[in-house]
């Protein structure tokens, strides 16, 4: 194993800290080869990182595949996908008051209710559970996603 100095390590550290994904998992294994005999536990030691990712580099490296991310699958799903009758709800419920731009400029329906009504006819008419249910603020976007605006529409002038 070959010794680094303190300044060169910091540099090392610095360096895999400004690269993301695929790139820093190339650095961090290159560094692995060039100083730590392409060791992964050796350089987790030494530098402070991630084993499984030094590895993942290392074998990326070896094979010339790319280790696959998945960040699209991180994070919060979407209200729709945790509740999937909800939109269909939605429409049913409010698709009676929404009105078309009256100048015909977009294709939003606007909404004389509130997020906080539709949610209390989704409890009441639908069934839903107050837990359940997200949160107005919440509702307001689905809302707009659904192409809805919850505004009265301007009066157009004569």
């Amino acid at each position: 194993m070959t010794m680094l100095t303190e300044q060169v390590k910091a540099t090392l550290k610095d360096a895999a800290h400004k690269l993301t994904g695929e790139k820093k998992r190339a650095f961090t294994a290159q560094v692995a080869l060039d100083y730590f005999d392409g060791s992964a536990r050796k350089t987790e030691r030494a530098l402070g990182w991630d084993r499984v990712s030094i590895q993942r580099g290392l074998d990326s490296l070896m094979t010339g595949v790319p280790y696959p991310d998945n960040y699209q699958a991180r994070g919060r799903k979407k209200t729709e996908a945790l509740l999937p009758h909800l939109e269909q709800d939605i429409r049913e419920l409010v698709d009676g008051e929404a009105q078309t731009d009256p100048k015909f400029q977009t294709s939003f329906r606007y909404l004389k209710v509130s997020a906080q009504a539709v949610r209390d006819k989704l409890i009441v008419e639908k069934g839903y559970e107050d837990e359940a249910l997200p949160c107005r603020q919440t509702l307001g976007d689905i809302l707009n996603r659904l192409g809805y605006r919850l505004r009265k529409p301007s009066r157009s002038s004569p």
